[in-house]
């Protein structure tokens, strides 16, 4: 999509699972975002509703199948260049459980692990709803 093409924002969805002592995180493979560590997730598909796109994206880019629980966090990500807009999401993170799978990185991600938070540097947004995602799931934040 080229600047001129930006017209609305798209819709994104987000996994924040608590498993195993970390937090699933994914390398990310393209832009917006390209190598950073965030929260896995995508944007949904015309049709979809948010948690049919969360369930898709989730196994897309890490093998594992999750149930979405509860709405964590909404928020937007707007990159402007140039006076213009870039890209807009606006992204709704969910709190998930792990039913089941084999973590491993695919589609868009060149990672994926369960991590502990403090050896990652995280954009603000994702180190906030993981931190969140610790709390809802009972366990201390490692």
């Amino acid at each position: 999509m080229t600047l001129e093409e930006v017209t609305h924002p798209s819709v994104g969805v987000g996994a924040v699972l608590v498993h195993q002592g970390g937090v699933l995180l994914v390398r990310r493979g393209k832009e917006p975002l390209l190598g950073r560590w965030t929260i896995p997730g995508g944007t949904v598909e015309l049709g979809e509703t948010l948690e049919e796109a969360l369930v898709r994206e989730i196994h897309e880019e890490t093998g594992l199948t999750v149930q979405p629980r509860e709405v964590l966090l909404v928020f937007d990500r707007v990159m402007r260049e140039g006076g213009r807009v870039r890209y807009h999401y606006v992204i709704v993170d969910y709190w998930c459980e792990c039913l089941s799978g084999t973590l491993r990185a695919g589609s868009d991600a060149l990672d994926a692990a369960l991590v502990r938070l403090a050896a990652y540097d995280l954009p603000e947004e994702s180190l906030k709803v993981a931190i969140e995602g610790f709390r809802r799931a009972g366990a201390r934040v490692p």
